[in-house]
């Protein structure tokens, strides 16, 4: 989210490739939207306006997941990118800090410039 708001074309084509194709989906977890509405007023209620975005709840299974854990936004992210039924290959973490998912049991797409 962060990335988007500063510019980050890969970020940019995603939300872009989300809005204007029905198989692509974006998720926006709750919590990870409070941190970055923290770090970046505004970039909250941006992408929750963004058609191609899915804003994920905190709903009880989410909660109870994240109350083990001491990064609510990180916590919910993994949470949202586990498989589900209607995801059985789980969602991509999204990010422009890979560093930060690593050893973690998901699946990373690295929005960094020199990530290749």
């Amino acid at each position: 989210m962060l990335a988007a708001g500063h510019g980050n074309v890969l970020a940019s084509r995603l939300i872009h490739r989300a809005h204007a194709m029905a198989d692509w989906h974006l998720y926006a977890p709750v919590c990870a939207l409070v941190e970055a509405d923290r770090s970046r007023p505004g970039v909250a209620e941006h992408f929750a306006a963004l058609p191609g975005v899915t804003v994920e709840d905190l709903d009880l299974p989410a909660a109870l997941a994240l109350a083990r854990e001491t990064t609510w936004a990180d916590a919910h992210v993994r949470y949202v990118a586990q498989p589900t039924p209607d995801r059985p290959d789980g969602a991509l973490i999204v990010t422009a800090a890979p560093e930060r998912w690593k050893g973690q049991p998901v699946r990373v797409f690295d929005l960094t410039p020199d990530a290749g």
